[in-house]
């Protein structure tokens, strides 16, 4: 299992506000069911098969072209541990906030 974090950029829209694109691709990651999702307030955190991260990913990455901007950027960060192939995304917040406890 791995877990990423994507951030889809639109670029050359009118506005600043990016909600309209962001708001589709939330709704299209709602309608898949190969990888776990959770929007927060810079991007999306993905959990999933490696494969199957990446191809959402593409897909995800189509949906301002579709909207007819012109300019997509996105941002992936991947990141795979084949020692530990369960971990999830609240694995690691655990055991981060394991360590902040032991030390107050």
């Amino acid at each position: 299992m791995a877990t990423a974090d994507v951030t889809v950029l639109s670029l050359g829209r009118e506005g600043t506000s990016a909600s309209e694109y962001i708001a589709e691709i939330q709704r299209r990651l709602s309608a898949q069911d190969r990888v776990k999702f959770q929007m927060h307030a810079m991007g999306t955190s993905l959990e999933g098969e490696t494969g199957d991260i990446l191809a959402v990913v593409g897909q995800i990455h189509a949906v301002p072209f579709e909207l007819g901007i012109e300019r997509v950027y996105t941002v992936l960060k991947l990141d795979e541990r084949r020692d530990r192939p369960g971990q999830t995304l609240e694995d690691k917040v655990r055991s981060v906030e394991a360590r902040l406890s032991a030390s107050e």
